[in-house]
Formats: C-alpha cells, structure tokens, sequence
C-alpha cells in the first residue's frame, strides 16, 4: 500500500504507483498530488484492515506515517517506525553494535541545566524527532554551547510550521559525539525474514567541517562496487537488532578512517525523502519502489559493468540561510541549471511555502564531480532575485 502526501510527490513515483496498482490511502492531500493520474484508492477503513493483515506500506514522505501510527493495527509495523523516528531510541536499539558511542537523551526543559563536563566534544544536537537537517546544530567548544541553546530557542517556534510535530518536534533532544568520517545514505528494504536488500548508496558530500546541509550527494559505480557488501551485511546487523521485516528504510551512516561504520539515523517506510529516491532510476535504470514490492534483488553486476566511471548527482537548491521568502521575485533557473553539463531532471519546487527552490539531478564522469562541488561552496544568492 502506498500513502502520498506533501511536501512532494514526483511524477515518476504517481506513474510507478499506478503501474504497480498499489492500493492508495485516499485523501485530499493525495488527490491533488497526483493531478489527476488514476489511482487504486483505498479508504482508511480498508488500508486499516490490509495493514491488520501485514500488508507492506511505503510513504513518500514523513508526514504519512501518521496515518500508520494513528491506525496501531499492526503493532510490530509501528515498532519498526518507533523505532526510526525517535532518534534517541534508534541509538538505544543499536547501542549494542557500538558500545563506546556516547550519546544522551535530554528533554528541551533539561538543556540549560546540562552537565556537559564529561560528554566528548564536538558534539552533535539534534531533535529527537526531526527530518531534513531541521534544528540540528554542531558544538565545537563548550564555549559554543550558550550560543546553541539560543539559536534552539528560536528555532523551537519554527520547527513546525511546515512539518506536523509527529514529523519534527522539539520537546526532547539528542545529543550525540561527532563521527569523522565519510556519509553515507543507504536505501534498503528488508523481506519477511528480515533479509536486507539494498536499492541504491550515496554519498552525502558536505561543504565544510561544520556543514549539516543535504545540499549534494550522488551515486557511482565505484560506490556501489566498493560499499554493496559492507554495507549489506551492516545493515544485517541493524535489522537484526531493530528486528526490522517487510520493512524499508533509508538508514544513513558514517565510515570513520579506521573503517568502522557507525549509524546516524533510520528513516522509516521510504527510501530518500522529497523523492529523492527517484535517482536510483536515474542512476541504474531500474524501479526502487517496484523492487520493494515485488521483492526483486538488483542485478548489480550487469548494471555496474554498464556505468564504469559514471557518477549520478542530486544538487538540493537551498536558499541562502535568513532569506525572506516572500520578498523573492524569481529564481534565476538557467543560471542553477549552468552548473550541470548533462541535466537529467530539474525540480522545481514552491520556494514560498519551503526554503529549498529546486532538486536537480545531473549524470556526469566521476572526476568532474571536484568541479561541482567548488561550484557548490558558495551559497545559491547568486540565483534569487529578489522583488
């Protein structure tokens, strides 16, 4: 079963729902987004008793896992979200695969009075529940701390004006130490027997040291070549601690030098958010959310030996930090699409009801990926113009 729902639902997900003849939740949320593509609707009655009798579910977006929660009539599904989406769970789950990770869970009234005397800095805080890099903040220094728990004050009002609090909330906080290393952001699902099967790997790149965006990540046949197995069997792992089946999940990780994986965070019932799942069909031309469903396992042989060299990108257009939104006129569209020498898709989204302008998905050889990310170093003023 499917449920649809905002921020964003790509024409290739609507068309890849309607061809597998997935039953839909109905809503009006859904009606809109599929402008009009005929669709298996279900109402919630129906989708209640399908998901009673372990029918699998995927969600585009965070917002859907409402309809699963508020339902409870499958309980082991809304395990598996649970323990996704409450971040501090999610590390008490896996705690046993990393027994030296130090984290704390701490509830927004506790923060000011925090003994941070004996927690490794730098240090990562973040809400509990949050998505898309929302209200998550770097500690460098304990010095910073005062600081930090200012900009958390402010931003606490704002958390949910575009997500519902089920999505992100700021009543309770992670903090957790710094991983160095390299991000990566693996799609995955897992069958009736708990068997992981992964669809896609990228490589989140950030932009600096200190850097929490999801401007850039991308794909390539030497990532799936040199991570497949690795990952595969950690994500084994994962699922075997979370007793994760009939499952999806986006789970990213951290490699640190030494070559150890550590977990960020688990994404529950989707792959990428905003349908950035989609690359996977960009990459490797083959169906993520049909594989899901279908159980089918990606032929990664035939497929990497036809895209040697290759790299997918997806270049998130942000506007800068501060920007008033209803004070822009227009996006410079032409000037984004210039940093792309052979554009795949460009997306544009509703810049006045969210901080991002567009998704842009872009093939290139690997090497030129060094002159992307120089391109990527400043912010996207350049491209706003405002009234």
């Amino acid at each position: 079963m499917i449920v649809l729902d905002y921020p964003y639902v790509s024409k290739f997900l609507v068309e890849s729902v309607r061809d597998l003849g997935q039953p839909v939740l109905d809503t009006p949320q859904v009606r809109e987004l599929a402008g009009g593509v005929p669709l298996n609707y279900i109402d919630e009655i129906e989708f209640s008793a399908r998901l009673a009798l372990g029918g699998k579910v995927y969600t585009n977006s965070e917002n859907g896992l409402e309809h699963v929660l508020r339902c409870r009539c499958n309980e082991d599904l809304a395990r598996q979200v649970d323990i996704c989406k409450d971040k501090a769970l999610f590390r008490e789950t896996v705690a046993g695969l990393h027994p030296d990770y130090r984290f704390l869970r701490v509830p927004h009234a506790g923060l000011a009075d925090l003994d941070l005397s004996d927690f490794p800095v730098p240090f990562v805080i973040k809400p509990a529940r949050g998505f898309f890099s929302l209200g998550v903040h770097v500690v460098n220094d304990l010095s910073d701390w005062p600081a930090t728990l200012d900009a958390i004050e402010t931003e606490r009002a704002a958390l949910n004006a575009e997500y519902p609090e089920a999505v992100v909330s700021g009543a309770e906080f992670i903090l957790e130490q710094v991983i160095d290393g390299e991000e990566y952001a693996i799609d995955v699902y897992y069958d009736a027997e708990g068997n992981p099967v992964i669809t896609n790997i990228l490589h989140h790149h950030f932009l600096s040291a200190d850097d929490v965006s999801d401007r850039l990540y991308y794909t390539s046949a030497r990532i799936i070549e040199t991570w497949l197995l690795p990952f595969t069997e950690y994500v084994r792992d994962v699922g075997r601690e979370c007793g994760f089946n009939n499952f999806v999940t986006h789970i990213e990780v951290r490699v640190t030098p030494e070559g150890d994986i550590l977990p960020i965070e688990a994404n529950p019932l989707r792959f990428a958010g905003w349908c950035v799942a989609d690359i996977t069909n960009l990459a490797w031309d083959f169906n993520p959310y049909e594989c899901y469903f279908k159980e089918l396992r990606p032929d990664w042989d035939t497929i990497l030996e036809a895209n040697k060299g290759q790299a997918v990108v997806m270049v998130i257009g942000d506007l800068p930090p501060g920007t008033d939104r209803a004070a822009i006129g227009s996006i410079d569209y032409k000037g984004f699409q210039s940093m792309f020498t052979n554009m795949l898709e460009l997306r544009k989204i509703d810049y006045k009801a969210y901080p991002v302008f567009a998704f842009a998905y872009a093939r290139m050889d690997e090497p030129e990926l060094a002159r992307l990310k120089d391109a990527l170093a400043e912010d996207f003023c350049r491209f706003v113009k405002l009234k």
